[in-house]
């Protein structure tokens, strides 16, 4: 009775899950789908917990939920908006961490719970090849979301780190592993296996070290969204493991959805799916339009300056970036808009696929700060409108407004789809320097002669706005 009824529970909880993907797809469903997946979520833990396989181990598992909740709600109490890529990267390392200890915990005491149907014999040639899968890729997704985390947080630079015949040691490494799992599943003997499983292990965290080194700061989103897909692979491998339904599907769902986002992420930008897991991506600064000199000089404005701009003009755009997200400016930003639409005044905002340091990092700032779906527009929808666009207020973004991308090829970005708001009338810049942005590459847009740089604390700059604009 007590597994019919979790294999209801699993069910019921699956279908939650695809519902929650499908309402996260659409900022006007968003809420809907978050709640949808704690639900499905919620109704998985239940139905683990009463599904008769747990034994005695209620107490341990009922501690380590306890110590989990108290230590996820604290994160969840002071995380700010700004490091949630940190985050996401580092909850997929347990992920990945969660996979291998499951992993190697299954081969060790395949009959640890001799009522449950994931009992895996020694002679079981499917159910080794499932945990070594699950071993490598939990073991790369481990380390090398650790390192996205690191870079994302600035504690690793986030320069590539090129090492000679770096493309020749991950093929190596890769190969290596590939013929220890062999050696694994063909050894019969309970524990003797045991060392070829441990140096897939090994590997597998060299692997994703070494992988996620290699890659340039500006190609991190992308590189989080293909460790998410490779958490919800090892989720499956690990599901297969245990027999468990729910986390074959969950795994597949996460996977599966983690590689079309790497995929429509990787158009954006231009790129292969494949030249960004060699890395490179912002290993050198990019080129001005040309060599002349004088067209490096620019113009700075001010605050007032801007803010008369913004009252004359019949149609504004802004551009959010990751500056936008450390100096929290989103808020005023909104009151901005309301202001100008109090104005007569259209004002909408302009959201590049890879903005930010997480896929949908602006939209969630936009939506934490209110601002109406209706008015958050992505590139492709009003790239067109920039020529009769007056003023384009661009905060903190960097690589994904330069026209570099478009018309010089010595551009490392160059082929890059960018927000083309250089055809507008005049664009304002806000910056704290004329530094490049994360992926080291410089951007021409700072010295055509339509743009002006507003330069500072982009907060106190959007607030001097606000002030002025109230009067």
């Amino acid at each position: 009775m007590g597994g019919s009824v979790s294999l209801i529970a699993w069910l019921i909880a699956g279908v939650c899950f695809i519902l929650s993907l499908g309402g996260l797809s659409q900022h006007e469903t968003s809420r809907r789908g978050n709640l949808l997946g704690i639900i499905g979520m919620t109704l998985a833990v239940l139905a683990a917990l009463f599904s008769g396989e747990i034994g005695g181990g209620w107490i341990v598992l009922m501690l380590a939920i306890a110590i989990g909740a108290v230590i996820g709600g604290f994160v969840a109490q002071r995380v700010e908006m700004t490091s949630m890529p940190q985050l996401v990267a580092i909850l997929h390392s347990f992920v990945g961490l969660a996979a291998v200890l499951v992993g190697i915990s299954l081969y060790i005491w395949p009959h640890a719970n001799v009522d449950s149907a994931a009992v895996m014999r020694p002679h079981d040639l499917l159910h080794k090849i499932e945990i070594a899968l699950g071993v490598l890729i939990g073991g790369l997704t481990f380390t090398g979301s650790v390192c996205a985390w690191g870079k994302l947080d600035g504690k690793i630079d986030s320069k590539p780190l090129l090492i000679p015949h770096r493309h020749l040691i991950n093929l190596a490494m890769l190969v290596v592993s590939l013929l220890l799992a062999v050696w694994f599943v063909n050894i019969d003997a309970i524990g003797t296996g045991l060392i070829p499983l441990i140096l897939v292990m090994l590997i597998s965290f060299l692997f994703g070290v070494h992988m996620v080194l290699a890659i340039g700061g500006a190609d991190m989103p992308v590189v989080v969204s293909m460790l998410n897909s490779y958490s919800g692979w090892a989720a499956a491998a690990t599901g297969f493991s245990l027999s468990n339904d729910l986390l074959i599907v969950t795994g597949a769902l996460v996977g599966s959805s983690g590689a079309i986002l790497s995929y429509i992420m990787c158009r954006a930008m231009n790129r292969s799916f494949i030249s960004v897991i060699m890395g490179g991506f912002g290993t050198t600064g990019g080129t001005l339009v040309s060599g002349d000199e004088e067209q490096k000089s620019y113009t700075s404005t001010s605050v007032e300056e801007a803010a008369e701009l913004l009252q004359n003009a019949n149609e504004v755009v802004v551009v959010p970036g990751y500056g936008m997200a450390v100096a929290q400016a989103q808020h005023p930003i909104r009151e901005i808009s309301e202001i100008l639409k109090e104005k007569g005044i259209r004002t909408r905002f302009a959201i590049h696929p890879v903005a930010g340091r997480l896929p949908g990092h602006m939209n969630v700032l936009l939506a934490e700060a209110r601002v109406p779906y209706d008015l958050v527009l992505e590139m492709d929808e009003i790239n067109e409108d920039f020529p009769t666009t007056d003023v384009v207020l661009v905060i903190g973004a960097n690589d994904i407004v330069n026209p570099g991308a478009l018309d010089d090829p010595t551009s490392p970005i160059y082929g890059m789809p960018v927000l083309e708001c250089w055809k507008s009338k005049n664009v304002i810049i806000l910056k704290r320097s004329m530094g490049t942005g994360y992926s080291g590459v410089d951007n021409p847009l700072f010295y055509k002669e339509n743009s002006d740089m507003l330069f500072g604390d982009a907060k106190s700059s959007v607030d001097g706005i606000l002030q002025h604009l109230r009067v």
